[in-house]
């Protein structure tokens, strides 16, 4: 029986919770330059191409008609041990699936060659669920920037490196996710991090998004 969240048919311009692990839920990043290529390949992917050239003049050619900035957009994630999230938003019905497969493609094969390993590195296709309104996508951000603090990798948020979370607490001229899409429906900035530890209001939350959590 096909996963739930397996989806066949992706819609344009809207928001999608997507996720991935390792396969046998082995651990994919294993030092912090694992966890740095990652991010790198999210901003050279995501990123708009004149911008990514700004911080990398001499990026390869071949990576330039890799980006799909045009076609996706990174709103939130975070990486984990053995797994990620993202939150994106897909402008054409294939930005995402093209963006997920080039992403998992380049990291297996760093990962591979660097741990000398061969085969999938992740847990088959990744899972996808679509965002439906606005109370879902800001309560989602919270449930993928908390996954941290809920696995006890940290009690402090801020000083987690690999979430986009810093993004949306301490804004930034070089983020590059979408942060505007959330921290427009709060007074400030302040307010949203005082929405993300809010833990009563969390587990209620979590009531409105049970059919978007992925794990």
């Amino acid at each position: 029986m096909p996963s739930k969240y397996v989806v066949r048919e992706y819609e344009e311009n809207a928001y999608y919770h997507v996720f991935n692990r390792g396969v046998e839920k082995r651990k994919i990043f294993l030092d912090e330059k694992d966890y740095k290529i990652f991010i790198y390949y999210l901003f050279i992917y995501l990123y708009p191409l004149e911008r990514v050239l700004t911080k990398y003049p001499r990026l390869p050619i071949r990576l330039h008609n890799k980006n799909l900035s045009k076609e996706a957009a990174l709103v939130s994630y975070c990486l984990m041990p053995n797994h990620f999230h993202l939150l994106l938003k897909q402008t054409t019905k294939s930005g995402i699936s093209k963006f997920l497969k080039q992403i998992t493609n380049a990291y297996t094969e760093y990962f591979n060659k660097k741990y000398v390993r061969s085969g999938s590195l992740m847990q088959g296709p990744f899972k996808a669920v679509r965002i439906k309104n606005d109370e879902q996508l800001i309560h989602i951000t919270r449930y993928i920037h908390l996954n941290p603090y809920v696995a006890g990798l940290t009690e402090d948020l801020d000083s987690y490196q690999w979430s986009s979370y810093k993004d949306f607490i301490f804004k930034s001229d070089e983020t590059f996710c979408e942060t505007t899409v959330i921290t427009d429906f709060f007074p400030s900035r302040t307010e949203y991090k005082k929405f993300i530890h809010d833990h009563a209001d969390y587990a209620g939350g979590l009531k409105k998004i049970d059919n978007l959590i992925i794990d």
